[in-house]
């Protein structure tokens, strides 16, 4: 399989992938809201309701997909409200016509506010309990967080795209070397254990229904120190960041240690995922789906406004790192 995109992805062969699994489709295909994968829910003939995820093309091997899928199982059969793969016919992975899927219970709900503390109490304690399982055994298939391999990655993506200005290109080059540099050290300077983790904790994949809150997606698990699925909970200014961090970080010690020198991880893990993601858009350009819903990535006020986030997080490495508050 070599293509990396959908082109080839029909209504016909959802349809005959949902069939040869034995699923009757009495609905629409409503699809839902996923760039990197394709996602759709339906209704089965006895009108139960269903998600079928489509996995990108040439992304992940069958061996790394089925981690994932094992890791999903290990948690929820732990009691960790995470939205885990159906089994059908014994198996969670299924291919079709050159692609990978898998079917998921259809959970509905709202995405979570995470500036409200309450909700980051609870989201601390599932990640608590999510890393007391990811830390029993480590992945063998799954990648690790290695900044120094993704951040070659995303460059070379980059630096690749036919979107930058002519006029950008030397103000981006001088900035994006010493941010990727500074980010490296700053990674050096930390070492921590690490274990299995969700991988991609936005907002996004926590959704709050009437059977209470789950996690969605363990698309991005990987290897990596806990400090990943903790600071993209935080939002705001350095002050609220910390209240919220004091909140999430004693929840969350209900249920596991929290090492205090991964403090020091937050600006370079956020640095890093501000690199990857433009990496992410550039290299996913060509996909038809990704010019419709971020047109501005060809626009030159987006890589001007690129430019001074790189500058600011250049000078976040050298801050000092969020503190610990205790007695909140």
């Amino acid at each position: 399989m070599s293509r990396f995109n959908f082109s080839d992805l029909t209504p016909d062969t959802i349809l005959n992938a949902l069939d040869e699994l034995d699923i009757g489709v009495s609905s629409g295909l409503l699809a839902l809201n996923s760039f990197e994968n394709r996602v759709y829910q339906f209704l089965d003939d006895d009108r139960k309701r269903w998600v079928v995820k489509f996995y990108r093309p040439a992304r992940w091997s069958d061996a790394q997909i089925q981690e994932e899928h094992d890791f999903a199982e290990e948690l929820a059969a732990a009691e960790v409200p995470v939205v885990a793969p159906h089994r059908l016919h014994g198996k969670t992975l299924h291919h079709c016509q050159g692609y990978r899927l898998a079917l998921y219970p259809s959970v509905g709900g709202r995405p979570v506010e995470i500036a409200d503390l309450d909700t980051l109490d609870t989201l601390g304690q599932y990640l608590g309990r999510l890393h007391q399982v990811g830390a029993k055994t480590p992945f063998s298939h799954r990648e690790r967080l290695d900044p120094a391999l993704l951040l070659a990655n995303a460059v070379t993506a980059i630096n690749e795209s036919q979107q930058i200005p002519d006029y950008l290109q030397r103000p981006l080059d001088a900035i994006l070397k010493p941010l990727v540099d500074a980010t490296l050290a700053a990674f050096a300077q930390v070492q921590v254990p690490t274990l299995r983790l969700h991988g991609d904790c936005h907002a996004g994949n926590f959704l709050e229904g009437s059977q209470g809150l789950f996690v969605l997606d363990l698309d991005d698990a990987r290897q990596g120190p806990a400090m990943q699925d903790l600071w993209m909970l935080l939002c705001g200014s350095r002050h609220e960041q910390e209240s919220q961090l004091a909140v999430l970080v004693e929840a969350y010690e209900q249920f596991m240690d929290f090492d205090g020198r991964q403090l020091r991880l937050v600006a370079p893990l956020q640095a890093l995922r501000q690199v990857q993601h433009l990496g992410w858009l550039a290299q996913r350009w060509g996909d038809p789906a990704f010019p419709l819903a971020f047109p501005w990535f060809a626009e030159p006020r987006h890589w001007e406004n690129q430019i001074l986030n790189f500058k600011e997080s250049l000078a976040a490495l050298n801050e000092p790192p969020l503190r610990l508050l205790t007695g909140m």
